[in-house]
């Protein structure tokens, strides 16, 4: 589905399509392939972004434009690895988006994918949680910041997401303190599930941010692209900023990991503790149950049985050694 189409000249948006979600327009202007030849000769460029674009949509749209044969094929089918891959005169980006949702503190994903050329970009969005439409509100308000190229929206575009990822980072931060102060707590509960669950997002976090930080510095160092001198000071900024979002994951994935251990260990730590509990009073009981069962055994000659005091001093013995046991277990730390 395409979202919007516009033709970008020295950085003012200048002819437009933009279709809404049942197809119809919104905007009277030329269509991309049209925009593309004005783009060409006005020494301009071309956005057009896409929305879960079905090969029927996209194929017309790979052959005017002049993209890989491959290009269909990653543009259908989402779920692509966060890369940069270099086709000659077109570059093709793959960004993983992210959500979080706070009513369930899930990390819900999406792909972005970027096709740059000289005179167009492609943005082809699938998940519908993160938009582009602030993004391009945005660029377009700074006409300087557009008239250096295709390359001021590939910033941009990747400037917003990875902003996103830190806020992600953040949030997940404070889900990890939150249940660290849990499992550290004095309630006599596992909270094993609940750490799984969270590592599990902090590993789709990871997958996510890992793979960005490693082909981000090619903006800004490898000479064999054509991003403008002027932004690649700019791209050294995400890539500050994308090395503290994998640092953080990367944190909280080693202290989850901590944490997880420190949980089992308290948890076979209460059942040792429950144990020696149970192992005291069984030695406590068996004083009395050793005694009940030799006079249960009912011999003719016992002297108890001719000595009125006899039952009173054995039931205080009794009483008095079961109460030093207790002492010696409760000092211990038995009971």
């Amino acid at each position: 589905m395409q979202i919007d189409c516009a033709l970008y000249v020295d950085g003012k948006r200048t002819e437009s399509k933009t279709l809404s979600k049942s197809g119809s327009n919104s905007k009277s202007g030329s269509n991309p392939i049209e925009l593309l030849e004005l783009a060409k000769s006005s020494g301009g460029f071309v956005w057009l972004g896409l929305f879960e674009p079905d090969a029927n949509e996209f194929e017309p749209i790979s052959k005017a434009f002049g993209l890989h044969e491959l290009a269909i094929e990653d543009a259908v089918h989402a779920q692509q690895r966060s890369k940069i891959e270099d086709y000659g005169d077109l570059e093709f980006v793959v960004l993983k988006t992210l959500f979080y949702d706070e009513a369930t503190s899930q990390v819900e994903t999406g792909d972005l994918m970027m096709y740059i050329g000289a005179h167009f970009i492609i943005t082809v969005r699938h998940g519908d949680r993160v938009g582009l439409a602030q993004v391009r509100q945005k660029v377009e308000a700074n006409s300087q910041w557009l008239a250096q190229g295709p390359y001021a929206v590939v910033h941009s575009v990747i400037d917003h997401v990875v902003d996103i990822y830190l806020q992600i980072a953040t949030e997940l931060e404070n889900d990890v303190a939150a249940l660290e102060e849990k499992v550290f707590s004095n309630q006599r509960k596992t909270w094993s599930q609940d750490l799984y669950f969270l590592k599990r997002e902090v590993i789709e976090f990871r997958r996510a941010v890992d793979p960005m930080s490693k082909w981000i510095p090619r903006f800004a160092l490898n000479l064999e692209l054509n991003v403008p001198k002027g932004l690649r000071e700019f791209f050294r900024d995400i890539e500050d900023h994308i090395n503290r979002a994998s640092d953080t994951a990367s944190s909280l994935d080693a202290l989850l990991a901590s944490a997880l251990n420190a949980d089992i260990a308290q948890v076979q730590v209460r059942q040792n503790e429950d144990m020696r509990k149970i192992t005291a009073w069984v030695a406590l009981a068996s004083v009395p149950t050793m005694v009940a069962g030799i006079y249960g055994m009912n011999f003719d000659y016992m002297w108890e049985l001719r000595q009125p005091a006899a039952y009173p001093v054995l039931l205080v013995g009794l009483a008095l050694f079961c109460g030093f046991l207790f002492r010696k277990f409760k000092k211990s730390g038995w009971l």
